[in-house]
């Protein structure tokens, strides 16, 4: 996410994506509703959030969760034995090594569908919150709209 000066010293540069701003790691369940949500700098490494998204998760759902796809970001001993501590078993799905079309990834599709479902909400755009706490709590404030929406459809 592409901070603003609203962010401040929080923001910082991701070299892979040539932008200055925060990553949102989020966790969902199978049909896309919001588990778990961790707003870090973008400088930051992905595998190193695994254990308190992991913890996370876990409160979350009452320790119900065995299993976890995740991408290519999460691989490693580290991240492996973090979300094990929690008692969660990571399964990385990778892209294929010759993609000549388009290829559909298992479980990997769910997450990416959510960060577009919270992309609707204009004050998600950009990082304006001077508080990573702040930026979390509108994710969540999206994604409980979200779900109510569908729940309203659902009763009707």
């Amino acid at each position: 996410m592409q901070s603003s000066p609203e962010s401040g010293g929080r923001a910082k540069y991701d070299g892979a994506k040539r932008r200055k701003g925060s990553k949102t790691h989020i966790a969902v369940d199978t049909l896309g509703n919001l588990l778990a949500l961790v707003v870090t700098p973008a400088d930051e490494q992905d595998r190193s959030q695994i254990g308190e998204l992991a913890q996370l998760v876990q409160a979350a759902t009452g320790e119900t969760i065995e299993i976890a796809s995740v991408d290519r970001g999460y691989t490693g001993e580290t991240a492996a034995d973090q979300a094990q501590a929690h008692g969660i078993q990571l399964e990385v799905i990778k892209l294929a090594e010759a993609k000549k079309e388009f290829v559909l990834l298992p479980r990997r599709w769910v997450v990416e569908r959510s960060f577009g479902w919270a992309a609707r909400f204009r004050r998600l755009a950009r990082d304006y919150e001077r508080l990573p706490e702040t930026l979390a709590g509108l994710h969540y404030l999206a994604f409980a709209i979200l779900m109510l929406k569908r729940f309203a459809e659902l009763m009707s």
